[in-house]
């Protein structure tokens, strides 16, 4: 045996430098500097060094003594070598890249994700230092336009539950064995200690760690030379969910590789109990080589394409064939695929005309597909939405899976509500939202001409505006299909810019037969749109998922569609100071506000619109507005208000923009339990009542319906829902303050024996359930199979996925003994 494992040892040394070779000549000369530097960064912390922690960082890597060019690094810095770095036992076991790297799967713009394998025994500190430290590599790596993510990996992470923290990279509680998987299936080694698993026989993978101890025991084995990770013998059935989740929450900029990953999982699913991991297959292959060169078989890419195909072709899927077919080879290409074909070194080639060769594709389909980098608006429409129907449909097959095993998810609920929340902003579909249709697909959207055509009521085409990337020409723009409709203009000109399809460059023309909107007008929107939103926003960060959306930045766009000043044609305006309320002008008491427009960002990075134009626009807008903040909410960063109308358009801004901050102001006090404000409109009297669980407009007929109606929202203090089995005397203040529209929200209060539910319904209805017992984390499990479950069932084949799941929540006792809310932790 010790025989078998010096010639094995030997053999995954010379197939990780082939591989290593392979992903060299791929990246071009700044990855290439970059993953030659990348070891010498964390082999040593020296001030000569372009990265230095000027702190005691964990250093020194085992096993690795810098190559003639790494040498030649140092001795232009003046960095001397130590020749005790190289040692067993320095607190850095490995450095390995995972995923596309080395793979056909990779391209010249693929990141490098870096497993930094470590002494499980390093302290905290120390760990705290070592991930400082590789903090500052990757803002290095990005000044050559390389992106390097690292994930510190103790060596006994996989050996213990998991209790990782969910990032940006990292999946946290939503992977754990899948993504040892996916390690062993890709692992290329930087530098260091070489990986025990994969020279060990597969028939041994049921009993890892006691033929391991076995082997050190009788003197074959060495610990010290080795990084060992664990071996598993079969993925858990539950980890399933979460992986779906997180490749889905990847899909949102990748979603050609999270179409891969997606169908993975499902093919992993039908499989079970009875999994044939990839790792596993990849490792016999490697064992069994009878060469020393490298294979397809050999290839992490190449054998997902052959697992989800023989998995796909097996139920009859040939739509996802061939869908899994085009995103494997835009996968190997990072855009200007034609471009890029000619400068692939030989191997990858090769292997690309090896693969494609049995798929019989006609020319025009590869050309069309080669021609990525120039794909523009229709294209990248229909791409989109067969992306995302693909990642749905193996998201709800994984639902029926667990339903069917009767599993419940392992990713734990602070982890699974931050997932869905992401999901939600990034793909749910809802009337107003901007969605964000061009992740990844194509580099430019942007468009010469965009016209906007509105159509009004009682014609033929439904009523509202309809955008084409045309002049009005014509002989352009007629039999040419609409981009987009939308009852309101906003909505358009905002899903355009935000799609980058309106940029700075670009000519916008207006075809108007209903309203007062003119080419002038619609410059200036598209101008201050610009100015108030850039298109990137820094992402959503996960205390922002974990608590209700809020509105981060507001505008408000008024008389954008209809200005009743642009109606008064030679009347001759009587202005002074008792007839200036542009709520009630003059002495005919008009209302000179006549469209709201609303577009924000929220908490949740999610990009809203919203029209109100009806008889009661004002109050609907700030009823909307209201609506969108809980009593414990931070007042947005932004608030700015436009305004279109022919005449007095800085009095009716000043005047809305003032009302606006004053309602926000008073929404979001905390000292007051009810406040009543008074507002009139036209001849209209109305009463706005904030109280803590949200606001409310009534109009007043009489002077004395004020009082009635605030007699009557008294009885409305208790909860309006009250389990009839349950003797609740009312609602803590921190859950009414917390609650937000739109959500469903659990709030434990513990005590001793046991704990109180409240449970806060997306209209703010609370139900209360007292002096239960048993097991939280149970509770809540159930509760997310049964959100799962119902959407399952009533959902046909097409339907989307729902990713509105329930929050959850603890109350506790802060420092200065108040209650206040935070997001729920499982005691696992």
């Amino acid at each position: 045996m010790q025989n078998k494992i010096v010639e094995l040892k030997h053999k995954a040394k010379l197939f990780n430098q082939l591989r290593l070779d392979r992903a060299l000549s791929i990246m071009d000369d700044n990855g290439r500097e970059v993953t030659a530097i990348l070891p010498l960064l964390l082999h040593f912390n020296h001030p000569n060094l372009p990265v230095y922690l000027d702190e005691p960082v964990p250093q020194g890597i085992c096993l690795f003594t810098p190559d003639e060019q790494q040498q030649d690094y140092l001795t232009s810095l003046n960095v001397a070598l130590d020749d005790d770095k190289c040692a067993t036992c320095s607190p850095i076991y490995s450095l390995y890249a995972m995923g596309s790297t080395g793979s056909i799967g990779q391209n010249w713009r693929s990141d490098l994700d870096i497993w930094v394998c470590h002494d499980p025994a390093m302290s905290d500190e120390d760990a705290h230092f070592l991930e400082q430290k590789c903090t500052l590599i990757t803002a290095w790596a990005e000044t050559f336009n390389v992106e390097v993510n690292f994930f510190l990996i103790a060596e006994d992470k996989f050996r213990k539950v998991n209790n990782a923290v969910m990032t940006k990279e990292s999946c946290g509680s939503a992977q754990h064995f899948l993504l040892l998987d996916e390690f062993y299936r890709s692992a290329l080694r930087i530098a260091g200690k070489p990986s025990l698993w994969h020279i060990l026989p597969v028939e041994f993978d049921n009993n890892y760690d006691d033929y391991v101890d076995q082997l050190v025991a009788d003197g074959v084995l060495d610990r010290n030379e080795w990084v060992d990770l664990g071996g598993f013998p079969c993925i858990p059935a539950e980890e399933y969910f979460g992986s779906a989740l997180w490749q889905l929450y990847k899909g949102i900029d990748s979603p050609y590789k999270a179409v891969l990953k997606t169908l993975l999982m499902e093919a992993y699913s039908a499989e079970y109990p009875n999994n044939r991991l990839l790792s596993q297959i990849m490792k016999e292959n490697f064992q069994l080589a009878s060469s020393t060169q490298l294979e397809l078989s050999h290839d992490t890419y190449y054998q997902i394409l052959m697992k989800v195909t023989a998995y796909l072709e097996k139920i009859g899927d040939t739509a996802r064939v061939d869908l899994l077919r085009r995103c494997f080879y835009l996968k190997m290409f990072s855009g200007n695929c034609a471009n890029e074909k000619n400068a692939r070194p030989e191997w990858h080639r090769t292997s690309v005309a090896e693969v494609i060769s049995e798929w019989n594709w006609h020319p025009d389909r590869i050309a069309h597909l080669d021609n990525r980098d120039n794909w523009k608006i229709e294209q990248v429409q229909e791409a989109h939405p067969e992306l995302l129907d693909a990642m749905m449909k193996g998201y709800r097959n994984l639902i029926g899976f667990a339903r069917r095993n009767n599993i419940s998810e392992s990713i734990n609920p602070a982890d699974i509500g931050i997932l869905s929340r992401k999901l939600y902003a990034a793909f749910e579909s809802l009337p107003g939202k901007v969605t964000f249709i061009n992740p990844q697909i194509s580099p430019d959207l942007s468009e010469q001409q965009l016209s906007f055509v509105q159509v009004p009521d009682g014609r033929f085409n439904n009523s509202g505006w309809y955008l084409y990337n045309s002049s009005l020409e014509p002989m352009q723009i007629v039999g040419r299909k609409p981009l987009e409709h939308n009852g309101y203009l906003s909505k358009l000109v905002a899903w355009s810019y935000f799609n980058g399809l309106m940029t700075d460059k670009t000519q916008v023309e207006i075809f108007n037969q209903d309203s007062d909107m003119n080419s002038d007008v619609l410059n200036s929107f598209c101008k201050d749109l610009k100015s108030k939103f850039p298109i990137q926003a820094k992402p959503a960060s996960n205390q922002a998922l974990s608590r209700p959306c809020e509105i981060r930045d507001l505008s408000i766009y008024l008389n954008l569609e209809y200005d009743p000043t642009n109606h008064w044609g030679g009347r001759i305006i009587e202005f002074d100071t008792n007839t200036s309320d542009v709520f009630s002008f003059g002495d005919c008491k008009a209302c000179l506000v006549g469209s709201i427009d609303l577009i924000y960002r929220n908490s949740w990075n999610e990009v809203r619109t919203l029209h109100f134009s009806g008889q009661e626009r004002i109050v609907d807008a700030l009823t909307t507005i209201m609506g969108k903040m809980h009593q414990d909410a931070t007042e947005p960063d932004s608030i700015k208000v436009f305004c279109y109308s022919l005449h007095f358009r800085g009095l009716i801004r000043h005047s809305f923009e003032r009302l606006v901050r004053d309602c926000i102001s008073t929404r979001l006090q905390r000292d007051k339990d009810q406040i009543v404000k008074m507002l009139t409109i036209s001849d209209d009297r109305f009463g706005i009542y904030f109280e803590r669980r949200g606001v409310s407009i009534r109009k007043l007929e009489t002077s004395l319906d004020l009082y009635n109606h605030i007699s009557e929202r008294k009885l409305e203090q208790m909860p309006l829902r009250i389990d009839k089995t349950t003797t609740a005397e009312g609602t803590p203040l921190a859950v009414e303050s917390h609650s937000s529209e739109g959500l469903v929200q659990f709030f434990f209060e513990n005590y001793k024996n046991g704990f109180n539910v409240y449970i806060v319904d997306e209209a703010n209805r609370v139900e209360t359930y007292q002096h239960l017992s048993g097991n939280k984390d149970e509770l809540i499990k159930g509760v997310h199979r049964f959100y799962t479950n119902s959407q399952e069932e009533s959902r046909n084949e097409g339907a989307f996925a729902n990713f509105n799941l329930p929050q959850f929540y603890d109350i506790v006792h802060s420092e200065n003994k108040e209650l206040e809310v935070i997001p729920y932790v499982s005691s696992k």
